[in-house]
């Protein structure tokens, strides 16, 4: 993320009973994974959300016909005007700020956030980091953020697996979430499953 680039800004309202439902994928590299639009369906969201490494853009209009998509640009992106490079979501109840998020592609270093995200993040008072890059599924805190990465539902990257991710919003709490995507199940880390 460049120093100077401010996100660009979108504003979203919460469902008349205050709850909301992001699904958020991330390196689809052109080539999604088949069962990709049953799970999103199945969730049934308010909103997708792409952290990056999109490929070729028609996966967005093919996640598109599940749910309206916020997307960010990935290393593997062209720099085309209307995918940013970073995104600002701030959901809301009427006037009042529910949860505001930064969306980028590369956001960590490890468990942790990098330097200039994290500076980014406490500019813009997001209160969670959603990013991709890492194809690792990924819950956090570091500096005060809550991070996200939903991991990755593009092709298999060494041994691991094809998820995505899910963030439900109530009138009181914010669930962070994994689903496999082959098999539709929710998805912990093998240490947390067993």
């Amino acid at each position: 993320m460049p120093k100077s680039a401010a996100p660009k800004r979108i504003e979203l309202q919460t469902r008349a009973d205050g709850a909301f439902r992001f699904a958020v994928v991330a390196d689809t590299h052109s080539k999604p994974h088949p069962a990709t639009r049953e799970r999103l369906a199945q969730l049934a969201p308010d909103c997708i959300l792409h952290a990056g490494d999109i490929g070729q853009l028609t996966v967005l209009d093919e996640l598109a016909e599940v749910a309206p998509v916020l997307a960010v640009r990935g290393n593997i992106d062209a720099q085309v005007s209307d995918v940013p490079e970073a995104l600002l979501v701030e959901l809301r109840r009427g006037e009042v700020l529910k949860l505001r998020l930064l969306l980028l592609h590369i956001a960590v270093y490890g468990p942790k956030l990098r330097a200039e995200v994290a500076r980014a993040a406490s500019r813009e008072r997001a209160s969670l980091v959603v990013c991709g890059h890492s194809h690792v599924p990924f819950i956090g805190r570091d500096r005060g953020v809550s991070v996200f990465n939903p991991g990755s539902i593009g092709p298999r990257r060494f041994q691991l697996p094809i998820v995505l991710g899910a963030i439900d919003i109530t009138t009181t709490s914010a669930k962070l979430t994994h689903i496999d995507c082959e098999t539709g199940a929710p998805w912990l880390p093998p240490a947390w499953a067993g």
